[in-house]
């Protein structure tokens, strides 16, 4: 058997091979050893599942387990487990039922090993096959991928168009959106369309390598274009041809597509300073533009709706009215969008067929399209759930943009009529070319599709239909599930080590409420070939302690009863009321009839081995002792079980409780039962007596350590803080390590020598994010504190590697500093650490050595901003750990030092007034003398901000109180418009405005942006 397994992001459901396996089993004398690297005798295909391909997505790790399976046809065993193997930092193994797993043929699984360490609502994806190889004949050799629609593409999306043509109803999108390895996050998130429309097909491409439908993408939207540059005054041209899948057509100042294409091919000139560097002439005048040397069949294209407005400094929606043609005829005036290479045998007419519509705007909105899928004249309009039929003014007109008047609610007055802009318009358009449309746009029988296709997708109707059958008669039936020691001995060690078994695990019956005990009795004897007499069941009791155990057999009057009546055995909380139960049966003696009756005095026990040694655990049976019996009485029985000798001397202890902490306490071995308190149900674990001079060989030399160790362990995930989507390494820890134990293992995994480096920050369940904040050195004492996030558990924390230790870090504040030079007025930007004692006035001897001072003598000034205005300005003894980023520092200019009694110190700020103020730039101090005219004033700024004349002319001066402006002319005393009051810094109600145009792109204000703020770029993780 070979498995290849190529684990991907940990974030989906678990992954299960299917149970319709062959039976393929291999010829026991072409086998070498338990386990080899790669099978001996002929092999299955050989392609490794496919792994993530799509440069966006993390890289993944692909391996290839074999595993050989000695006497295969002679295991008589129910199932069979594999050893564990490591893929992408996670341990993995195959588990085989030779006879069938409820079925009568070979069932295989790829499962998770370390199940049993992970906490609650784990998940973890891979994409892997299975294959089962036969040495005689490689032909009869069997390979399976992981083929469940939510697990593949390609699949997802012939299960979604094959219940879209058969379907009555509306079909759900959830299968397709988990096949691309989306969560609920994922898929209720944003996303632009025509940026999954291209993931979506280099997935396809991807996925159809190899296959017969490779290439299908490209012939359908492929098309190309090629770009020039070609000299005027010589004869040298360059050309280079590329591919689209779509085009991107403007919208702002065109009416129509034809305007968007003609913008498209337009031909820039490339002269002046903007001269085009020729290989072999040097600079040269030229031409440069673009020309498309063909269309694909299905012609995408994509308005440009969307756009960064730098003068807003923010995104926009353009709802402007753009129009769109029925019918798009690409070779007008002569074939003047095509290329000399283009062949014009090709007719580029094209015929609409879709539009897609966005409605809303840059924040957030809601897609629906409208689609004619036989080209004819009715329109259909799908949105969410609804399809309804649509006419073609609904579906073109209507979805052009631009403004809507509303009619007049009374017509006898005459009003100004009231215009909206349309925030629903097209945002995608779909054509297909006239020559094409009958190769494209056919009808599909239901020959055309495959049988195996209709096959799987009818079974998985059928398996859904009887879903809802059972869902609507489960108020007839109950869930009945029945522990049996053989589940004690396959989960205790493996899946549990506290209590007996997890009924997640149990195989479960639905039974009719009005089914007898007995009924069932006869039900089970078929089931597991244990006669009726042999049977008898247990109800099972949740203690008060949170313990789970059997405690009492069923009454003769309960065994005739219907099971609806066994209230005791109904767990009421589980969503079905399921009825739980244990099967009684004598150890190594299924067959023998069980003694009737039981008396109190009469106590079943379970039993549990431990060896310290391994380090192992294990369910071995259970037996009836006397209340009034001592345990001394019972150890050579154990000793028996166990394989011991039968005067080994072992401790024994009883498994009490396990949560909130574990107590599990030693039994007196000359003490009865009864005074123990030991009743039906009771688990006692026992080992060989661990000697004091042998306790150091062990790390967990007695049963009450080991549950200790297995209470508390805790397999955690760490990722690297810059990459928090991709995985790093997991370590086993204790939810009682210290934050110093945490880091030094951290630090060991990654060769650190100093662990004071790490700094760890908590991981955000509901955002798949990291926490904005870190983890402060030892302000969390454990881990478990580390991974509690409100209510729940979580097991991933991140980490980063640090220049400094973290205590010194935090003990300094790092502080971004603008300085500015009063001579020449330039800005330069610092980044400094200091002591969080220190104040602002320390700052300046560290910054004299990293900035040129006007003079030696300079007095400084410190201020913040926020949003391009001064917000506050600091005294030189305020602590820098109460300073906002980023501080401003700036030389006092020397005419300041000079100021005459009435000359004033004001805030000056750049502006644009489009409706409302909006700032931008850097704002800045500025000294007016009393009496002074605007006309002085303006050259002196226009001095200290360098302002070239031609541009200076277009500023507008203002004075700004509470956001209303008061325009200022030349001949103005500017001091006489300000507030007679005289702040030290200005007046923060009043300043003098700078009205003119950004002349750079303005960024976002860094000092209030978060690390994660970021657009979620769209990502197909399958």
């Amino acid at each position: 058997m070979v498995v290849s397994g190529a684990p991907e992001l940990p974030q989906q459901e678990q992954p299960q091979q299917d149970q319709d396996e062959e039976m393929l089993v291999p010829h026991q004398d072409g086998i070498e050893g338990p386990q080899q690297d790669v099978a001996e005798g002929p092999q299955p295909m050989e392609e490794s599942a496919s792994a993530v391909e799509n440069q966006l997505v993390p890289d993944t790790s692909t391996s290839r387990f074999t595993w050989c399976i000695e006497n295969f046809s002679k295991r008589n065993v129910r199932k069979h487990y594999s050893d564990d193997f490591i893929v992408g930092g996670y341990k993995w193994r195959v588990l085989v039922f030779p006879r069938g797993n409820n079925v009568e043929y070979l069932s295989m699984y790829l499962d998770v090993a370390d199940s049993n360490l992970l906490p609650p609502g784990w998940s973890r994806n891979a994409q892997f096959s299975l294959a089962v190889v036969n040495q005689l004949d490689s032909k009869a050799s069997l390979r399976k991928e992981n083929d469940t629609p939510s697990g593949n593409i390609p699949l997802a999306l012939q299960s979604l168009f094959y219940k879209l043509q058969h379907c009555d109803n509306s079909v759900a999108t959830k299968e397709l959106t988990k096949s691309f390895g989306w969560d609920s996050y994922d898929s209720f998130m944003q996303h632009d369309v025509q940026e999954l429309n291209r993931v979506l097909c280099e997935k396809l491409e991807n996925k159809m390598k190899g296959t017969t439908v490779e290439g299908a993408i490209q012939k359908l939207f492929e098309g190309h274009h090629m770009n020039y540059i070609e000299c005027i005054d010589v004869d040298s041209k360059s050309t280079r041809k590329e591919s689209f899948y779509d085009l991107a057509l403007d919208v702002k100042g065109c009416s129509d597509v034809y305007a968007s294409f003609d913008k498209y091919v337009a031909v820039e000139r490339l002269d002046g300073d903007n001269k085009y560097q020729s290989e072999e002439h040097g600079l040269q005048d030229a031409k440069k533009g673009m020309l498309f040397i063909d269309f694909p069949p299905v012609l995408q294209l994509q308005l440009k709706r969307f756009e960064y407005d730098f003068v807003r400094d923010t995104m926009l929606k353009i709802n402007d009215r753009y129009e769109f043609p029925l019918q798009l005829d690409l070779d007008r005036d002569d074939g003047k969008y095509l290329s000399p290479d283009a062949d014009r045998s090709v007719r580029n007419l094209y015929t609409l067929h879709s539009v897609l519509v966005h409605s809303g705007g840059v924040h957030g909105g809601h897609y629906y399209a409208f689609i004619r899928p036989k080209l004819s004249d009715q329109w259909y309009k799908f949105e969410d759930e609804r399809v309804t039929k649509e006419d073609m003014k609904r579906a073109l007109e209507e979805q052009y943009g631009g403004e809507e008047e509303l009619p007049h609610t009374n017509p006898g007055v005459n009003t100004t009529p009231i215009r909206f802009t349309k925030h629903s318009n097209a945002y995608m358009l779909v054509y297909i070319r006239e020559s094409d449309k009958e190769r494209i746009i056919c009808d599909l029988d239901d020959e055309d599709i495959l049988e195996h296709l209709k096959v799987r997708l009818r079974k998985e109707h059928e398996e859904k239909e009887n879903k809802k059958k059972e869902k609507a008669e489960a108020h007839m039936f109950t869930a009945l599930k029945v522990a049996r020691d053989t589940d004690f001995k396959e989960q205790i060690g493996r899946h549990v080590h506290f209590d007996l078994v997890d009924f997640d695990r149990v195989n479960s019956f639905r039974a009719p409420k009005n089914m007898s005990i007995n009924d069932v009795k006869e039900e089970l004897s078929k089931e597991f070939g244990i006669p009726v007499e042999s049977q008898r069941f247990w109800v099972w009791a949740k203690r008060q302690n949170c313990t789970y155990r059997p405690s009492r057999p069923l009454t003769f009057l309960e065994e005739t009863s219907a099971i609806a009546f066994l209230k005791d055995a109904i767990v009421s909380k589980l969503p079905n009321s399921e009825v739980r139960l244990f099967l009684e049966v004598h150890l190594g003696q299924e067959n023998q009839q069980i003694a009737p009756g039981k008396t109190k005095e009469d106590i079943l026990l379970f039993f549990k081995l431990y060896d310290p040694e391994k380090e192992d655990l294990r369910y071995v049976g259970n037996f009836f002792v006397k209340a009034s019996g001592k345990p001394s009485e019972i150890v050579e029985r154990l000793n028996e079980i166990a394989g011991f000798p039968s005067d080994e001397d072992i401790e024994l202890y009883e498994e009490v409780k396990f949560e909130p902490a574990v107590m599990c306490i030693p039994i007196e071995s000359n003490v009865s039962f009864r005074t123990s308190q030991i009743v039906d149900g009771d688990i006692i674990c026992y080992q060989k007596r661990c000697l004091p001079d042998s306790m150091d060989r062990y790390r967990y030399p007695s049963v009450p350590s080991f549950f200790e160790y297995i209470h508390n362990r805790q397999v955690v995930h760490f990722r690297l803080l810059e990459k928090p989507k991709e995985e790093g390494f997991s370590l086993e820890l204790s939810k009682r390590s210290t934050y110093d134990d945490v880091v030094e293992k951290v630090a060991q995994q990654l060769r650190l020598d100093d662990p004071s480096k790490i700094r760890l920050t908590q991981h955000n369940p509901s955002s798949q994010q990291p926490k904005p904040h870190h983890i402060k050195y030892r302000s969390l004492h454990y881990l478990s504190d580390m991974l509690h996030n409100h209510n729940q558990m979580c097991d991933i924390l991140y980490y980063d590697i640090l220049d400094i230790p973290l205590p010194e870090l935090e003990s300094t504040r790092s502080l971004r500093i603008a300085f500015q030079n009063a001579a020449n007025h330039e800005m330069s930007i610092h980044n400094m650490r200091l002591p969080k004692s220190n104040t602002v006035l320390d700052l300046i001897e560290d910054l004299k050595s990293k900035v040129e001072l006007s003079c030696n003598d300079a007095e400084f000034r410190f201020f913040g901003v926020y949003l391009h205005k001064i917000c506050k300005v600091y005294q030189p003894g305020d602590k820098i750990d109460s300073v906002n980023e980023p501080l401003h520092i700036e030389e006092v200019p020397e005419e300041e030092k000079n100021a005459g009694p009435h000359d004033r110190l004001v805030h000056v700020y750049h502006f644009e007034d489009n409706h409302h103020i909006q700032y931008f730039g850097e704002p800045f101090f500025f000294l007016i003398r009393d009496g002074e005219a605007l006309s002085d004033i303006k050259l002196r700024i226009q001095k200290r901000l360098h302002v070239p004349d031609e541009q200076f002319l277009k500023w507008r001066f203002a004075l700004v109180t509470f956001s209303r402006t008061e325009y200022l002319q030349d001949s103005d005393i500017v001091l006489n418009r300000f507030h007679k009051q005289k702040p030290v810094y200005g007046g923060w109600e009043q300043h003098l405005g700078l009205e003119h145009t950004a002349t750079t792109p303005r960024r976002s204000y860094l000092g209030s942006q978060n690390r994660h703020s970021f657009e979620k770029p769209v990502r197909i993780y399958n």
